[in-house]
């Protein structure tokens, strides 16, 4: 198809501009782009609709919206190289991964507003020395959320959980590898990051052996909760403290004895970014104190900055399952990347879902 144009001097003048017809479409269009967009990747129930439209208001910045369901999903993604996002929240070892895959761009620390409000317990993590690339965003933990009308009885651990008859196709188990192995792992009493060959096929094993329990992989647990399409769920601390909002204390969330997974969730730019000043102004504003507390309190995740929790209302303040116990938290371990052992537990997982 032939362009018209009704004006044959604006349009010269529109490539002398631009210098090339190629970036009359893409340069130009990209810089007034930057400053009404950003292509934000983050997990599903992440980030309030309150908390997008106050920004956009503010900034006059739209916040375009892409969901995974975990990292290996965000990764592949971004490997694509037609991802065409700008900012991503993966968790503590896929910065590392994204890091070593140099798929990240490395940030401008001296223009993050709050960055003496961020934890010193957050910060300078060894999957990222330095935050050169990344800015902690929140912490969560998994462990077993339930609905306690199909449950009375309550539940403290896995072994429980799977010993019992009656709940032979009523588990789902996150869709992800790292944290599914975890939960295997840690039920033999062996590290999540263990790189054992024997302990890792000992894994595999057992969860083949109670796949029968489990109806579903599937890391959004709210509504199969809510609707008693299950009993119990492997689930992140985020998703079933907003369960347990949702069903008015129906649904409860533990971590299990046997000890779970920890994890942080980080504020990274991507190499390919487009919108690179839209997204630092996201960064900010998502680090802003204000937001924080309304993150936390909406999204039930572990805070990052030094003053919110003081600032929650007190029954969030004293909630075991958005802030355990030091004896708790001391059974929980972060998953880091485990390089070529990596693909052991890939095997093991594939094996796994196609039995």
């Amino acid at each position: 198809m032939k362009l018209r144009f009704a004006n044959d001097s604006l349009f010269v003048r529109g490539l002398l501009a631009c210098g090339t017809i190629f970036t009359l479409f893409n340069g130009c269009t990209d810089k007034t782009q930057s400053k009404k967009e950003v292509n934000l990747a983050i997990w599903g129930n992440y980030l309030p609709p309150e908390t997008q439209k106050e920004f956009s208001d503010k900034t006059g910045i739209k916040i375009n919206i892409t969901n995974y369901s975990s990292n290996e999903e965000l990764l592949a993604k971004v490997q694509s190289g037609a991802s065409g996002l700008d900012v991503a929240v993966p968790s503590d070892y896929m910065v590392d991964i994204m890091i070593k895959q140099n798929l990240l761009k490395p940030l401008e620390i001296n223009k993050i507003e709050s960055l003496k409000e961020l934890s010193a317990e957050f910060m300078n993590q060894s999957f990222d020395p330095g935050n050169k690339f990344s800015l902690p965003y929140a912490w969560a933990t998994t462990g077993i959320a339930y609905n306690t009308e199909l449950l009375p009885k309550g539940v403290t651990n896995w072994k429980a959980l799977f010993a019992d008859a009656a709940m032979a196709g009523k588990i789902s188990l996150l869709d992800d590898v790292r944290e599914v192995m975890a939960v295997a792992l840690k039920y033999n009493g062996n590290s999540v990051n263990s790189t054992n060959d024997a302990e890792i096929n000992k894994a595999k094993e057992f969860l083949k052996s109670i796949k029968p329990k489990i109806k579903m992989f599937r890391s959004d647990t709210i509504e199969a909760l809510l609707s008693k399409e299950i009993v119990a769920a492997h689930s992140y601390s985020t998703d079933a403290n907003q369960a347990v909002v949702k069903s008015g204390g129906k649904i409860a969330y533990i971590i299990p004895t046997e000890g779970g997974t920890r994890s942080i969730d980080n504020l990274v730019i991507l190499k390919g970014a487009m919108n690179q000043e839209a997204a630092l102004a996201l960064i900010n504003f998502l680090l802003s104190p204000s937001v924080n507390v309304e993150f936390v309190s909406r999204i039930q995740a572990g805070p990052v900055l030094r003053g919110t929790k003081a600032k929650l209302p007190m029954a969030l303040q004293n909630n075991k399952g958005l802030f355990p116990s030091q004896e708790t938290w001391g059974k929980l371990e972060r998953i880091t990347d485990l390089g070529e052992k990596t693909e052991l537990y890939d095997k093991a997982w594939t094996e796994v879902k196609t039995r």
